[in-house]
């Protein structure tokens, strides 16, 4: 093999090798970030909630996510009333003894744009179900302190009884005490490790 054959075939090789190493590593940073949840109470409303106890990595290039990790710890949960959250972590909803974590974990990405969807197994209450998730990637900035942070919004809807949380009160009228899709709206920032 010439020189220059060599070169060229080295030089080729380090070009499909290099864009492996240009992703970084990102912490979630919950101080601000909130996970937060909706579900219809009565079919007129809905009841908002969210999760205070979660941790979570994200592999990004740039706006590119490469991969998501998370864990909720499903005994933070928190609508703001005390009597409802006990509910919500019996064995009617959560189940939080029993079940103590939510996990996500990306197992692969589309990207369309700036708009990236995660393809992930998604864990709530011992049921793991393939979920897409479409997220946008803002940033990244380097912040007053110099560390580097990007921020992360996703949407999307599940249903309960689709994870084993079949609880089920329905009214004379027919309206559901508690609603089967859940909405849930994530607003995060990661800091590069």
């Amino acid at each position: 093999m010439t020189f220059k054959k060599y070169f060229l075939s080295l030089s080729c090789g380090c070009a499909l090798v290099l864009p492996s190493f240009a992703a970084d590593t990102y912490k979630i940073d919950p101080a601000h970030s909130s996970l937060m949840f909706s579900v219809r109470h009565l079919g007129i409303n809905d009841v908002k909630g969210i999760f205070t106890n979660y941790t979570g990595t994200i592999v990004a290039d740039g706006k590119s996510i490469k991969e998501a990790t998370g864990t909720i710890q499903t005994a933070s949960i928190d609508t703001g009333v005390a009597q409802r959250d006990d509910h919500l972590r019996s064995p009617d909803f959560f189940d939080a003894e029993k079940f103590p974590t939510i996990t996500f974990k990306t197992k692969r990405v589309e990207q369309s744009g700036s708009q990236n969807t995660l393809i992930a197994d998604f864990t709530m209450r011992g049921v793991t179900k393939e979920v897409r998730l479409p997220v946008t990637i803002n940033g990244p900035i380097v912040d007053q302190t110099g560390a580097t942070r990007i921020g992360l919004e996703a949407k999307t809807k599940l249903n309960r009884k689709d994870y084993g949380i079949a609880f089920s009160q329905a009214l004379e009228s027919g309206a559901a005490l508690v609603g089967e899709q859940v909405d849930i709206q994530i607003s995060a920032e990661a800091i590069k490790e």
